[in-house]
């Protein structure tokens, strides 16, 4: 019942709210451009190939050559890079809409920080095990902690705690991601223009409007496990009185 009560609704509703409007904008955005090619006639293959080949050249960094581009598995919106495989999966790597060519840039941009050690990638990369295993555990944490607490065993505060500290490092994590992804994006866009791929300020400003859109979900999950973490603080901060 603590999942509805006021403090819950005052403190993550506004956030939940942002986070559903992001899905919808960042949807609505791709949809509208996904039908609107560039003028220059590229792939999203191409275009992310052009954006690796300029970080090569800039950086100096010849392994940006040998970055796979494949067809991603599970659908639209599904793309990303994989640091592991050194492997950009696209969702319609064969698209020449200013969407997916957009979405194709920010992923190489991904593969550019990579390369370049960017220092808040390096950051996200190290904490994903540890906020793998805090995701997990932390909400079974904070219900067992919380029972135990109601049954009167002090026991459950620690628990609930524990669960605390897991939601935390979540919030650390979706708080890295921001500048990751802003970055991406500005590296992306800045290649377009520079390589070609797009050949227009109407083009440019297309493309924007779609890694806006996907910003947007990052912001808003950020904000929903910020405002998660604080409503679960006063809940401890509660039992201890």
């Amino acid at each position: 019942m603590f999942f509805i009560s006021p403090t819950f609704l005052i403190l993550v509703g506004p956030a939940l709210l942002l986070a559903f409007y992001a899905q919808y904008k960042v949807k609505k955005t791709y949809n509208k451009y996904a039908n609107v090619n560039a003028s220059a006639g590229l792939t999203a293959r191409q275009a992310a190939q052009r954006v690796l080949e300029f970080g090569a050249s800039r950086l100096n960094k010849p392994d940006l050559y040998d970055v796979g581009i494949e067809q991603a598995q599970g659908g639209g919106l599904t793309d990303h890079y994989d640091p592991r495989q050194k492997v950009l999966r696209l969702s319609n790597p064969d698209s020449r809409s200013l969407a997916d060519i957009g979405v194709a840039a920010h992923e190489a941009g991904h593969a550019i920080q990579d390369a370049a050690e960017y220092q808040p990638l390096v950051v996200r990369s190290a904490l994903v095990p540890v906020v793998s295993f805090g995701s997990n555990l932390a909400m079974p944490l904070i219900m067992v902690g919380l029972f135990l607490t109601m049954m009167g065993t002090i026991l459950g505060q620690w628990i609930f705690l524990a669960g605390i500290l897991g939601m935390a490092a979540m919030v650390v994590f979706t708080l890295v991601t921001l500048p990751v992804e802003f970055n991406a994006s500005s590296r992306a866009k800045e290649v377009l223009v520079k390589s070609g791929v797009l050949s227009s300020k109407q083009e440019l400003s297309a493309v924007s409007s779609v890694l806006n859109s996907a910003a947007l979900t990052y912001v808003a999950s950020a904000a929903v496990a910020i405002m998660q973490l604080a409503y679960f603080v006063l809940m401890f901060l509660g039992m201890r009185r």
